[in-house]
């Protein structure tokens, strides 16, 4: 479990390659600091996918992803030098300062519009149908890892409002229009919909 707030911005160290059954390896840098805090077999947020660490070392980790994983998420298009959001697994003791994040990815969103402003920046997303029921206004998303509050809600789209801090603590100061995104739904919408449609209280 993660809260959407980022540890700090790591970099991809050596070009992703293949590994068993379809999957990839990645290699990340990272701050001495953040990696003496993982172990192998922890859970690592990467840009909003959760993942598991195979190795480390003083200022690396090192995942694999399988297919169904690549399938959903933006890992595909990671190459060396490629910025990753980090966030460690939420420890218990530890405040919840953003909201309830899996680091399990629902999909692809797009970069609709960006709109800088004086040190801030609005960014609005594609929003496909099939999530348009998970999403409200002044309720929460994550992307790429980044837990965030809807500002505007369309039909097609929704807007948030990114300050200057989260501008330069995450990847999201470098997100440009067309640019592709991981999207998690907030669980609890999730739950709510899914609970409804047993019911019959709302299609299939």
């Amino acid at each position: 479990m993660f809260t959407g707030l980022v540890s700090e911005i790591g970099q991809l160290i050596e070009e992703p390659r293949s590994s068993s059954e379809g999957g990839r390896r990645f290699v990340i840098g990272l701050s001495e600091s953040l990696a003496a805090r993982l172990e192998v077999g922890d859970s690592l947020a990467i840009s909003g996918v959760c993942l598991t660490i195979t190795d480390r070392g003083r200022e690396w980790c090192a995942i694999e992803a399988g297919p169904e994983t690549l399938s959903r998420t933006t890992l595909n298009d990671f190459e060396k030098g490629t910025p990753v959001n980090l966030e460690p697994a939420l420890r218990m003791g530890e405040a919840l300062g953003g909201h309830w994040v899996q680091g399990h990815v629902d999909g692809i969103l797009e970069v609709s519009y960006r709109r800088d402003l004086e040190g801030h920046r609005e960014i609005s997303f594609s929003l496909p149908a099939a999530y348009q029921s998970f999403v409200v206004e002044k309720g929460s998303v994550t992307i790429d890892g980044v837990s965030l509050t809807v500002a505007r809600l369309d039909p097609n789209l929704f807007e948030v409002a990114l300050i200057p801090h989260t501008l330069a603590a995450t990847t999201l100061g470098l997100l440009n229009v067309g640019d592709r995104v991981n999207y998690e739904a907030d669980v609890l919408a999730k739950y709510v919909q899914r609970a409804l449609t047993v019911a019959g209280a709302i299609p299939s």
